[in-house]
C-alpha cells in the first residue's frame, strides 16, 4: 500500500494529534507522511469565530486537499467539524475519547468558579460564555483566540486570570499542572465531539486504504457516541459559534444515554433534555426534536440574529 498522506493544521495541538494518528497507523504497518495545511481559522485571529462564520473555519482548506488527492486523510478535533459534510467526503474513524470535561486553567491554583469571587476568564466559545453567564454571573469574560500556547502566553501576561478549555487539549499539551478546577458535566455539558480525533477522507479514496485506516484508528464505543451527538447537531444545524451542547455516554449494557440542549447568548434560558436507546442516529434526532419543540427553534433564531448583528 502506498504512503498515506495525512493532512493537519499546523498548531502544536493539531500536530500532536497528527503524530498520534501517524504512530497508530505505522504500528499497523502503514507508511505515513504528514502534510501541514493552514486554515482560515488559523489565519484570522483578530475576530471571534462567530464573526468569521463557523462553517468550515478549521476544515475547508483540508477538505479541498482531500478532493484534489493531495492528501489521503485529514485529522480534526471532532468538535471542530461542521455538522454536515459534503456528499463527496466521509468520516471513517473516531479515536477513543479523552475525558470530556471543560477545565479552568490558571497560574493561580486557588481560583474557582464556585468561590463567588469575581475574576476574568478568557474563552472564544459562545457556549462557554453563555454558560458562565448562567451559572457564574460574577465571572467576566474576554475573547481569547489563538492556539493553546498563545492563550497561555496571554494568560501569563495578565490579559485574563484564567482560561476555560477542553481537558483533552490541556492534557495533550502537558499543561495539566495548571488546571485549577475540573468543571462538572452537570453544569458544563461539552461541545459535540469534544475529546475525540476524527479522520476524514474523500469518498473516492481507495477502499483498501479506508478499511485499513478505520481498522487501526476507530474506537467503536466513541464512534456510536459521536454519531448520536452529530445527528443531534445536524438536526439543529448548529456550528461552533452556536451555543449548543451534547454528550452521549455508554452504559455497561451498551445502551446510549445522550444529554443535550441549547443556551441563549445571554445565559438566561437553558433547554436541556436526555434520551436513551440503542440506535445512535435515532437518539440524536429524537433529542433534537425535543429541544426544538420546547422552544429551541426560537432560541436558535435569536442566537443567529444576535451573532449576525
Amino acid at each position: 500500500m502506498s504512503t498515506i498522506k495525512l493532512g493537519t493544521r499546523g498548531s502544536k495541538l493539531a500536530l500532536w494529534q497528527a503524530y498520534f494518528i501517524k504512530e497508530t497507523l505505522e504500528k499497523g504497518g502503514l507508511s505515513v507522511e504528514i502534510v501541514i495545511i493552514n486554515t482560515k481559522g488559523d489565519q484570522i485571529l483578530d475576530r471571534s469565530l462567530s464573526k468569521i462564520g463557523s462553517k468550515g473555519v478549521f476544515t475547508e482548506e483540508l477538505e479541498e486537499k482531500l478532493r484534489s488527492g493531495e492528501i489521503d486523510i485529514a485529522q480534526h478535533s471532532a468538535k471542530d467539524l461542521q455538522s454536515e459534510l459534503a456528499d463527496d467526503l466521509a468520516l471513517i474513524a473516531f479515536t477513543e475519547r479523552e475525558k470530556v470535561n471543560d477545565v479552568l486553567v490558571s497560574y493561580d491554583k486557588s481560583l474557582s468558579l464556585e468561590s463567588g469571587k469575581p475574576f476574568v476568564v478568557g474563552t472564544s466559545s459562545t457556549r462557554r460564555v453563555a454558560m458562565l453567564k448562567h451559572f457564574y454571573p460574577h465571572i467576566k469574560t474576554v475573547d481569547m483566540r489563538g492556539n493553546l500556547q498563545t492563550r497561555m502566553g496571554k494568560l501569563e501576561s495578565g490579559v485574563c486570570d484564567a482560561l476555560l478549555l477542553a481537558y483533552a487539549g490541556v492534557h495533550r499539551m502537558g499543561y495539566e499542572e495548571h488546571i485549577a478546577e475540573l468543571i462538572s458535566l452537570n453544569k458544563f455539558t461539552p461541545a459535540v465531539g469534544q475529546g475525540s480525533v476524527a479522520i476524514e477522507c474523500a469518498v473516492s479514496l481507495d477502499a483498501e486504504k479506508k478499511a485499513k485506516i478505520r481498522e487501526l484508528c476507530n474506537h467503536a464505543e466513541t464512534e456510536q457516541q459521536l454519531l448520536a451527538e452529530r445527528a443531534y447537531l445536524r438536526r439543529l444545524q448548529g456550528g461552533c459559534s452556536i451555543p449548543v451542547f451534547g454528550l452521549a455516554q455508554t452504559a455497561e449494557n451498551g445502551e446510549l444515554t445522550m444529554t443535550g440542549g441549547i443556551i441563549s447568548l445571554d445565559g438566561q434560558e437553558v433547554l436541556k433534555e436526555r434520551v436513551s436507546g440503542t440506535d445512535a442516529l435515532e437518539i440524536g434526532e429524537i433529542l433534537a426534536e425535543k429541544i426544538l419543540s420546547l422552544g429551541g427553534d426560537r432560541i436558535l433564531k435569536e442566537i443567529r440574529a444576535g451573532l449576525n448583528s
